[in-house]
């Protein structure tokens, strides 16, 4: 039997990056898959990449904005209504629409930031919860950063919203266990094409005091995603899970 034979998951931000490598690695265990995201293009193109491997379980797509409670609420029950539950739901999307100075930040892109990546992941998880995982059980993951960690000079209130993510990981773990366990993941730089500009040009600058000397690929952050969805993980709840090659490891004033 396949870590996840028959589980259902449900994927937001699934149709590319690291969304779309969790989607592939659980369907490679044996999940149905359900992939949520905003374009139908990306829907499409993701659902045939999938639907291409040798592997159990069905592909299922569903139009949806992360920060719309009424979208999630949509996907959920059309998951629902295809598989009968909901086990597994990865809270990967998200977004960053401003890059600067927090003290310089703007209420509307405030208010943008906060709907995906906060919000968003509540929404989701309490569709999640109330359709199935209240009485089935079932794995929340949710997609943070590495950033929520640190201070950076351009993205501040991006990972405010990462860091606050990880502490509704540990709300949630506690307010839902022992029903659904809930962890996260706080990647380091990922080789996606959406961060393209930021690692293309200075890879070779960018991992040559790391201590794994590369950058990590969405196929990392899948493998963490695969273990705490499955039963390997079982006493694992409230955690978020590293991925940086060895960033944080780094002594203080070592530079890039």
């Amino acid at each position: 039997m396949k870590p996840l034979d028959k589980r259902v998951a449900v994927i937001t931000g699934g149709s590319q990056g690291i969304g779309r490598a969790i989607a592939r690695a659980y369907r490679a265990a044996g999940a149905h898959v359900v992939i949520a995201a905003r374009k139908p293009e990306g829907l499409a193109a993701a659902r045939a990449d999938l639907l291409g491997l040798d592997a159990d379980g069905d592909v299922h797509t569903v139009v949806a904005n992360a920060g719309e409670p009424d979208q999630a609420q949509r996907c959920v029950e059309e998951t629902m209504e295809r598989f009968g539950r909901v086990d597994i739901l990865v809270n990967n999307a998200a977004t960053n629409p401003y890059y600067g100075d927090l003290i310089d930040l703007d209420l509307p892109r405030a208010e943008k930031t906060v709907r995906v990546n906060q919000y968003g992941m509540i929404a989701w998880t309490r569709c999640a919860w109330k359709a199935s995982m209240a009485e089935h059980g079932g794995a929340v993951i949710n997609i943070a950063s590495v950033g929520g960690l640190i201070v950076d000079p351009h993205i501040g209130y991006y990972n405010a919203t990462k860091a606050a993510m990880m502490h509704m990981t540990r709300q949630l773990a506690y307010e839902l266990g022992p029903k659904a366990r809930v962890n996260a993941i706080a990647p380091g730089l990922i080789k996606t094409e959406l961060a393209r500009a930021v690692w293309e040009a200075r890879e070779a600058i960018l991992t040559a005091k790391l201590p794994l000397r590369r950058l990590g690929t969405p196929e990392d952050v899948a493998d963490a995603a695969l273990f705490l969805a499955s039963d390997a993980s079982s006493w694992i709840t409230g955690q978020t899970l590293v991925i940086d090659g060895g960033a944080l490891a780094l002594p203080i004033g070592v530079e890039e």
